[in-house]
């Protein structure tokens, strides 16, 4: 939340600072600048209050898996607000330069007043991760007793367990990275012809579909969806590897001018994230049939301990006599 106070801060300052002109009056390399700053204060307010619920999302779950993706997650939030400091900095000179911000002192001087908060973002981001990593290993080992109620004992059948909380977990961190990277690229990116335009807003209710079909695929061990959702998989990897070879291809470069960075950060990032979740969805696909499913599907109202108490019998015991009446 200190963070979240701090971006917005920032971009309330900036809006603030901006002189009103209508865009069509810019050249494409201005109206990226103008577009960038606003892009990407609500980009890191947006992924501070997603990590948040999905922080509640692994407590409630009891995911611990989860949690540690959270610790990942943070760290590339925190190597994202740093490169963002210069970034910012510099379209903000050019802004100036071009005479788009209002010409009193403060205005003037708004990245003297904005540095602190940016300088301070990635401070409060490594801190909080060093604490949510210790916090994990604690919650690992209290949450152990839960997975062992749930599942049991067998360790194969925990093994299969561990597989889908991963594959899961990679589900809802690839939504964030690919919504962040479509974001910039719709929002800044300039020059780009009005069909892959339509095709990039297109793509963010495809891609959610998508992962809501993954994950009940493979919750319901449906092989023929799982199938199909893996191949959507390589489709969204050759994307990414596509657009990442375009941001520095010469004739196309220069309309990734003010978002070159973060792009190629979020771009990395997502093809990592795609990788590791086509692995995890084969070795999913792989335990389909092993019983994990009888699991998952168990209604979650169910103590484990309570059916085996009374479902329990004393084969010890000795029948009980009959009594018998004689008459003498």
């Amino acid at each position: 939340m200190l963070t979240t106070a701090r971006c917005s801060y920032v971009f309330g300052r900036f809006q603030f600072s901006l002189e009103y002109q209508e865009e069509s009056n810019m050249d494409d390399s201005l109206k990226s600048q103008y577009r960038t700053i606003p892009t990407f204060l609500t980009l890191f307010i947006f992924g501070f209050l997603y990590i948040l619920v999905l922080s509640w999302d692994a407590l409630r779950l009891k995911n611990t898996i989860q949690i540690i993706g959270l610790c990942v997650a943070n760290l590339a939030l925190f190597i994202y607000t740093i490169l963002q400091i210069d970034q910012i900095n510099n379209s903000i000179a050019r802004l100036l330069k071009a005479g788009l911000l209002k010409p009193d002192e403060a205005d003037q001087n708004v990245w003297a007043m904005c540095r602190p908060f940016l300088v301070a973002i990635p401070v409060i981001i490594g801190v909080v991760t060093i604490a949510m990593s210790l916090i994990a290993y604690q919650l690992y080992q209290e949450f152990a007793w839960d997975i062992l109620k749930q599942i049991g004992a067998d360790y194969r059948m925990k093994k299969r367990f561990l597989h889908y909380q991963i594959y899961i977990a990679l589900l809802k961190f690839d939504f964030f990275f690919f919504l962040g990277f479509t974001v910039q690229f719709v929002v800044v990116v300039t020059g780009v012809n009005p069909v892959e335009f339509g095709l990039h807003v297109a793509a963010i209710p495809v891609t959610i579909a998508i992962l809501l079909c993954a994950a009940f695929s493979t919750r319901r061990e449906n092989m023929i969806g799982a199938i199909l959702v893996v191949l959507l998989y390589f489709g969204g990897l050759a994307y990414f590897f596509f657009k990442l070879v375009r941001i520095y291809q010469p004739g196309h470069s220069q309309d990734y001018d003010a978002v070159r960075r973060s792009l190629t950060a979020f771009a990395v990032l997502t093809i990592i994230l795609i990788i590791l979740t086509i692995i995890n969805a084969f070795i999913c696909m792989s335990n389909f049939g092993n019983g994990l499913k009888d699991h998952l599907l168990k209604p979650k109202g169910q103590d484990p301990e309570k059916e085996d108490a009374n479902s329990y019998q004393m084969h010890d015991q000795k029948p009980p006599l009959t009594s018998r009446m004689t008459i003498d």
